[in-house]
């Protein structure tokens, strides 16, 4: 049986890691894994799967209070991870806009992006400090 790379899974069958934060101060998330997941989709359309994924899996009931609006890239397979366990403090310029589509921003399998409030990781951002 042989093996395949992130680099040549077929364009329809990627999957991806979304971390569902609820807490950046009390790194309170979760992952959920999407698969089979066109990089054809838009962020946006990336966000709807997700929150619907989410809103019908067990397990995440804790996380449906929270506004979830803003997506940023944490890390590609067989990348540098960074020593924040909850999100990518650097490269602002990774906060994903809606109508990129997920080819153009350089997603392959195995990407792991963050979903949060937007105003939470703002607020976060002005004073990064872990409460526990």
């Amino acid at each position: 049986m042989a093996s395949t790379t992130a680099s040549e899974t077929p364009a329809t069958a990627h999957v991806l890691t979304i971390r569902m934060i609820k807490s950046f101060e009390y790194r309170n998330f979760k992952n959920l894994l999407l698969h089979d997941v066109p990089l054809t989709l838009t962020v946006a359309e990336l966000k709807e799967r997700a929150l619907t994924q989410m809103r019908s899996s067990s397990g995440y009931k804790p996380f449906l209070n929270v506004t979830f609006d803003t997506m940023k890239m944490y890390t590609q397979a067989y990348g540098a991870k960074t020593n924040n366990l909850i999100i990518n403090l650097d490269h602002p310029e990774w906060v994903l806009q809606d109508d990129a589509i997920l080819a153009d921003l350089g997603f392959q399998n195995e990407t792991e992006v963050s979903f949060f409030n937007g105003s939470d990781y703002d607020a976060y951002m002005a004073n990064p400090e872990n409460k526990w």
